[in-house]
């Protein structure tokens, strides 16, 4: 009688669920990237829309005086 540790069957069928989990990982991950970098490209598209990317992203042109003062402050 073989033990059930040497059974090929029983082998084969731990290796196929493996390669599956495998696969559906990868699937996860490629979907996660995605979605990672199309959330970096919506922040970009925000810090440009506010006028504060910085480079890459976007030209910042320098500060005014006026853009510095406080209402209140002066």
């Amino acid at each position: 009688m073989t033990s059930p540790a040497s059974d090929p069957a029983r082998w084969e069928a731990e290796l196929h669920a493996l390669r599956q989990e495998l696969n559906d990982l990868r699937t996860e991950q490629r979907a996660m990237a995605r979605s990672v970098a199309e959330l970096a490209q919506t922040f970009k598209q925000l810090a440009t829309h506010l006028g504060i990317a910085s480079e890459p992203y976007a030209k910042r042109t320098a500060p005014t005086e006026r853009d510095r003062d406080l209402p209140g402050f002066g």
